[in-house]
C-alpha cells in the first residue's frame, strides 16, 4: 500500500502495523494449517493447492533457492542461505546435451544478520555458472560436500535467438498470494524463460526478525529455483535502508550498476531491461547520493543501449512506483507519479525526459495492487501510433502497471478514469510478455479470480525504435 514521503519511520512503521491489525482476519489464503505447512489456494478449482514446504530446520541445509541472470543470457547465479557457515558449491549436470560427469562450481558466502532486537543471522551463498551454452537443459544442487546437499531441480538455458517470455507481478506477500499457484501451474509447463517481480516482496521482509522474508523465500523457491527470478526494490523493503532486499537477491553486474542489487541492467534476446529503485525519491534519509548515482548510471546505460538497438532494439525499464496511473488510495497518482515523472521535488534527476530522449518502448510498474495498461504516453500527452492502431509506431512509452499478485493488503481502488488510461482491472492477476522480435512484442493479463480468463492483450508494434519526438 502507499505510504506517504511525508510520514517519518515510525509513522510508517505505524501505518503498516495498523493495515496488518485490519486485514489479518480477514484474509483468506496463505494460512497456517495443524501441520505447520502453509498453504495457498487459487479461486479457480482446477488449479492444485499449493502447499508450501517449511523451512528445513537444520541451520547446514541449504534453503530459499533460487537463481538469477549472470553477466549474459547463459550465465547463471545460484543463490542460496543456511544459518551456519558452510561451504558454497553448485553441482551441475547436462541433461541435454546428456553427459553424466557432475561439475562442481565453487563461490562465496557473507554473513547477513537482520537489524530487529535478536539479530538473527544467516549465510547467504552465491555461486556463479558462466557460460553454460545456449539450449541446455541442466540439474544442480547446491550446498557443500563437507555438510551435503539440497534437491535437484532442473533449469534451461535459453536457446540462440530466442524470443523471451515472461511472467511479471509486483506486490505478492506471504498472506493471500492468491496468484502463486497459477503461476507454478504456468512455469511446470514450460510458459516462461524469466520472472519479473517489480517489487514489495513477503510482507514484509524484516517481520518477526526476518523469518517472514525467509517464508516467503522458501514460499517461492519452487519457481525461483528453476527460472532465473529477476527483481526491483519496492516501498515494502524500506526497512534498514533496504538490507533484506540488498542481501537476499543477486542481480546483475555486467553493465554497472550499484552491486547491491539496487539498479542494475541486462540484455535478454532483442530486448535490454533495466531495473532501477524508485524508492530512492521517497526514502531520502537514506541519503540523496545514491539517487545522484542511479540517475548517472541510468543515462549512461540508456546512452550505451541507444547505440546497441541494431543488436538490442527493445528498451524495457522496470521500477516500483509508477509514473502512470489512476488509483484513488492517497498520492500515489498525483504526488507520487509527479516525482516520478519530473524528479525529486520536481526538480532533480526526472526519470521522463531520459525515456523520452531514449525511447523507452516499455515501462513496468506495480505499487498499486491493481492491473492498468496506459496509452503510448510522453510528458502527460498520449502518443498513439494511430487512431485505429495506437500500439502501432506509438511514439511514446506504453506504461503498465501490474501489481495485484496478491497480499495482506488486498485490492487497491480506482478513482475517475484519467485520459491517459486504456484498461484498468482489480482482478489479482499477473502479466504476461513476449518479446518475438526486433518489432513485435506482446503482452496479456491472466486473472486468477477469472479462472485464468486473458483480460486484456495487446501487441505494441515498433519498427522504428528511437528517441520520441
Amino acid at each position: 500500500m502507499p505510504i506517504s514521503i511525508k510520514l517519518g519511520i515510525a509513522g510508517r512503521l505505524f501505518t503498516a502495523a495498523l493495515a496488518c491489525l485490519t486485514l489479518a482476519a480477514t484474509v483468506p489464503t496463505g494460512r497456517l494449517g495443524s501441520t505447520g505447512y502453509l498453504f495457498i489456494q487459487s479461486t479457480s478449482p482446477e488449479v492444485p493447492l499449493y502447499v508450501y514446504t517449511p523451512i528445513p530446520e537444520s541451520g547446514l541445509e541449504p534453503r530459499n533457492i533460487h537463481l538469477s541472470f549472470g553477466d549474459n543470457e547463459t550465465s547463471v547465479v545460484v543463490t542460496w542461505s543456511t544459518r551456519n557457515d558452510t561451504q558454497s558449491q553448485v553441482q551441475l549436470m547436462s541433461v541435454q546435451p546428456p553427459n553424466a560427469t557432475e561439475k562442481l562450481y565453487n563461490g562465496s558466502s557473507m554473513i547477513f544478520v537482520d537489524s530487529g532486537t535478536k539479530k538473527a543471522t544467516q549465510y547467504v551463498h552465491r555461486v556463479t555458472l558462466p557460460d553454460l551454452g545456449w539450449g541446455g537443459l541442466f540439474k544442480y544442487r547446491c550446498g557443500s560436500q563437507a555438510t551435503g546437499w539440497s534437491d535437484w531441480f532442473e533449469f534451461r538455458t535459453p536457446k540462440r535467438g530466442f524470443s523471451p517470455r515472461l511472467a511479471m507481478f509486483g506486490d505478492m506477500g506471504m498472506v493471500n498470494a492468491q496468484s502463486l499457484p497459477r503461476l507454478m501451474q504456468d512455469a511446470s509447463a514450460g510458459m516462461y524463460d524469466a520472472i519479473l517481480h517489480v517489487g514489495d516482496f513477503a510482507y514484509d521482509m524484516q517481520e518477526q526478525d526476518g523469518a517472514t522474508g525467509d517464508q516467503f523465500m522458501q514460499m517461492i523457491q519452487p519457481i525461483a529455483a528453476r527460472l532465473p527470478y529477476m527483481t526491483c526494490v519496492g516501498n515494502h523493503e524500506f526497512m534498514y535502508n533496504f538490507s533484506h532486499y540488498k542481501n537476499r537477491f543477486t542481480m546483475p553486474k555486467g553493465f554497472g550498476g550499484d552491486g547491491e542489487s539496487m539498479f542494475y541492467s541486462f540484455d535478454l534476446g532483442p530486448a535490454h531491461i533495466i531495473g532501477i529503485s524508485t524508492e530512492f525519491y521517497f526514502f531520502v534519509e537514506y541519503g540523496v547520493d545514491q539517487l545522484k548515482s542511479q540517475y548517472d548510471w541510468l543515462q549512461a546505460d540508456l546512452e550505451r543501449a541507444s547505440k546497441n538497438r541494431a543488436a538490442r532494439p527493445w528498451i524495457i525499464i522496470m521500477g516500483h512506483r509508477p509514473m502512470y496511473c489512476s488509483n484513488d488510495d492517497g498520492d500515489d497518482c498525483t504526488f507520487g507519479a509527479l516525482f516520478m515523472r519530473e524528479g525529486f521535488l520536481a526538480r532533480w534527476y526526472p526519470l521522463e525526459p531520459l525515456l523520452q530522449k531514449y525511447g523507452v518502448d516499455l515501462a513496468l510498474w506495480a505499487h498499486e495492487h491493481t492491473y492498468e495498461r496506459m496509452w503510448p504516453v510522453t510528458r502527460l500527452e498520449v502518443r498513439n501510433g494511430s487512431w485505429a492502431e495506437p500500439y502501432s509506431e506509438p511514439r511514446g512509452t506504453v506504461h503498465v502497471v501490474t501489481g495485484s499478485a496478491g497480499c495482506r493488503e488486498r485490492h487497491d481502488t480506482f478513482g475517475s478514469p484519467m485520459y491517459y488510461s486504456a484498461f484498468r482491472s482489480t482482478d489479482y492477476g499477473y502479466t504476461r510478455m513476449q518479446i518475438f522480435n526486433s518489432t513485435h512484442l506482446s503482452l496479456e493479463q491472466v486473472s486468477d479470480d477469472q479462472q485464468g480468463r486473458i483480460i486484456d492483450r495487446i501487441t505494441i508494434v515498433q519498427h522504428n525504435h528511437g528517441p520520441f519526438p
